[in-house]
């Protein structure tokens, strides 16, 4: 195909040409262990935030460029620092803002780790470490793409607003207060969420749809206090037999959703069978998948339950008692056109109903996100699957998002003019959140050749064209 984008040439070579000095960012990045959960040491997100700020005044574009922290929602209490940049649009030019994150989740097991994970590993053609996909390459997808724009001889006039969030992998606490005070100077026309991934390595995508999020801790109990297992054991309920019980009404027998009141959203997905779903995910041969129904729909668009940890007693300190009580952290996922909050709701009332053998539940530490939609009508979603296409030489897919970003809901509801555009570095091997993630390197020069192509169009166009 021929490329249509203004001074495409010299932005290939511009991208190539710059691409040891963005993968030198992007290591950087990763060995700063930016985890924003509690119980790490929040020294290393502002210092994440301090990197990245540096990194954004070296692009020599921005007017301004500040590290930021607000107040948590409903606190007073400092959140996550954020790094934010602006340069204004010149001549009637739109304005673009571009999203990424600087925290990570937790490590793990370094146990589990082929390296460590904040020591950036070159394996084939892919980086290894933690954050290196999801989402420091992000960032570096953004700041590259800008620097190209600059190298290829072109002095932007497109509006250019920088937004890289520290809380992220822990709910976005201080976004609600961030987009208050900061609302004037991050309008944009549209927005560039570089948080999500592709159909495969040839393939680009632009996520359209993205189910929502809730989590919460369940606290059962069942006893005033332990008591001896031998003699109590058969007649009184302990609190692991009940959890255990409880939990099992959360799932039909093949794993598909058992809640009432839980919905679907109905939707075409692309072609998707068992024999990929076992290569990209490690299903071994003597496991099956769960659910009902095409593969990518109960990803995409139906409604997930899982438990993701449970506090009891661990195997090397069990006792011959009954256990009075325990706690797990239930984490779902919510299908687009179901609201978050009505989805928790419903999910606590079924725990409520089917609490066996009178425990009593307590639940704390909610967190909740909106399922969304994306309007591909507008202009800017034919420009992105355009330079998309020039960038990989291949059609994009518009893909669903298994996971969350709950944030878009929120930016939506801020920015309601404004087209979004999910895209991202990430492939079915990137493995974020887990173990050995990682960043394949080709796609990661390509996901910035796109979004120099974008930044270069839309510094052609005029808002009123």
């Amino acid at each position: 195909m021929t490329d249509s984008t203004p001074r495409s040439s010299e932005l290939r070579e511009a991208v190539e040409a710059g691409f040891p000095a963005a993968l030198a960012d992007l290591t950087r990045l990763v060995r700063i262990p930016s985890v924003s959960w509690d119980g790490f040491d929040p020294e290393h997100v502002v210092r994440s935030a301090e990197a990245v700020a540096e990194l954004a005044r070296g692009t020599g574009v921005f007017d301004e460029v500040e590290v930021v922290r607000v107040p948590m929602e409903g606190t007073e209490d400092l959140g996550l620092p954020t790094v934010f940049a602006r340069r204004a649009a010149r001549e009637g030019r739109p304005t673009v803002l571009l999203y990424a994150h600087h925290d990570v989740q937790p490590p793990g097991e370094d146990a589990d780790w082929e390296s460590r994970p904040y020591e950036p590993t070159l394996r084939g053609d892919r980086l290894a470490g933690r954050g290196a996909a999801d989402d420091k390459a992000g960032i570096t997808a953004h700041l590259a793409a800008i620097r190209a724009l600059v190298a290829a001889g072109i002095d932007p006039k497109v509006g250019i607003v920088l937004y890289v969030e520290g809380e992220e992998e822990f709910l976005s606490r201080s976004l609600p207060t961030f987009l208050e005070r900061f609302h004037d100077r991050l309008a944009a026309d549209a927005i560039v969420i570089a948080d999500s991934g592709n159909w495969d390595l040839d393939t680009p995508a632009l996520t359209v749809a993205l189910r929502g999020a809730v989590a919460f801790n369940m606290r059962i109990t069942t006893l005033g206090h332990a008591v001896h297992s031998g003699v109590f054991g058969g007649a009184l309920p302990d609190a692991m037999m009940a959890a255990v019980q409880l939990l099992n009404t959360l799932w039909n027998a093949d794993g598909s959703n058992a809640v009432a009141g839980l919905t679907s959203h109905e939707a075409e997905t692309p072609e998707y069978d068992e024999a990929r779903l076992r290569e990209e995910s490690g299903l071994p041969d003597h496991a099956s998948p769960i659910g009902r129904g095409e593969i990518l729909h109960r990803s995409w668009y139906q409604p997930s339950i899982t438990v993701t940890g449970i506090d009891a007693p661990s195997v090397k300190n069990a006792s011959n008692t009954l256990v009075p009580s325990v706690r797990v952290r239930i984490s779902a996922r919510v299908a687009p056109g179901q609201s978050a909050r009505e989805y928790l709701e419903i999910l606590q009332q079924h725990l409520r109903d089917h609490a066996p053998h009178g425990a009593q539940l307590e639940f704390d530490g909610v967190d909740v996100g909106e399922a969304f939609l994306v309007d591909t009508d507008g202009w800017a979603v034919d420009e992105a699957l355009a330079t998309m296409e020039e960038a990989y030489g291949t059609a994009p897919v518009l893909m669903g998002g298994g996971g969350s970003i709950p944030f878009t809901a929120d930016l939506v509801a801020h920015f309601p003019d404004a087209q979004i555009l999910i895209t991202g570095v990430e492939d079915p091997d990137s493995r974020a959140h887990s173990p050995n993630e990682s960043v394949h390197l080709p796609t990661l020069q390509r996901a910035i050749l796109a979004e120099a192509f974008l930044l270069a169009r839309l510094d052609a166009r005029t808002i009123e064209s």
